[in-house]
């Protein structure tokens, strides 16, 4: 598994690096502060990875890798559409949107029931997600703040309601 977040995490850098577009200026009337952010994600039970891309005007997509603090061999991949306005001052937008993420679990850390029943293994669960939240781009500095609330349901497994990954806060280089 760790394998795998780390071929998307190298995936997701080389992503950025062939990105050769400007950033925009805070002069225009545009939602869009930079093209491409990356960086960490955060909440008490979950860190990751996040990479978010402008696509045209507001619309921007976002990549999440994540996994729990205490159980690491759990990952999470979240793919989500953001639809972002300006909120008062050029740096501060909020957005919303929604997407679908895939999720591979250790059945010992994530249910039990099925642990008892069928032993070791890894499942996968794959699940909608939303999101809304509001984002700050510093004007000096290449970085990007953000705070969301990620509600999601999954259709496998025992965590089919609003769980642990409901939000975070997101750290991000931008470029």
């Amino acid at each position: 598994m760790k394998k795998v977040v780390l071929f998307f995490s190298l995936f997701a850098l080389l992503a950025v690096q062939a990105n050769a577009q400007k950033k925009k200026s805070y002069g225009s009337s545009s939602v869009e502060n930079y093209n491409t952010a990356l960086g960490i994600r955060l909440n008490p039970w979950v860190v990751g990875f996040t990479i978010k891309h402008f696509i045209q005007g507001p619309h921007a997509i976002e990549g999440l890798v994540t996994t729990n603090h205490e159980h690491r061999a759990n990952v999470t991949f979240t793919a989500l559409y953001e639809y972002h306005w300006n909120i008062g001052r050029p740096e501060l937008n909020m957005y919303a949107g929604g997407g679908a993420h895939v999720g591979f679990y250790d059945r010992r850390d994530y249910d039990w029931d099925r642990y008892v029943d069928k032993g070791k293994g890894t499942y996968v669960s794959p699940g909608l997600d939303g999101i809304i939240g509001v984002e700050w781009t510093f004007k000096k500095i290449p970085l990007n703040l953000s705070a969301d609330l990620k509600p999601y349901v999954q259709f496998v497994g025992p965590t089919n309601f609003i769980g642990e990954e409901i939000g975070g806060v997101s750290a991000r280089y931008t470029f």
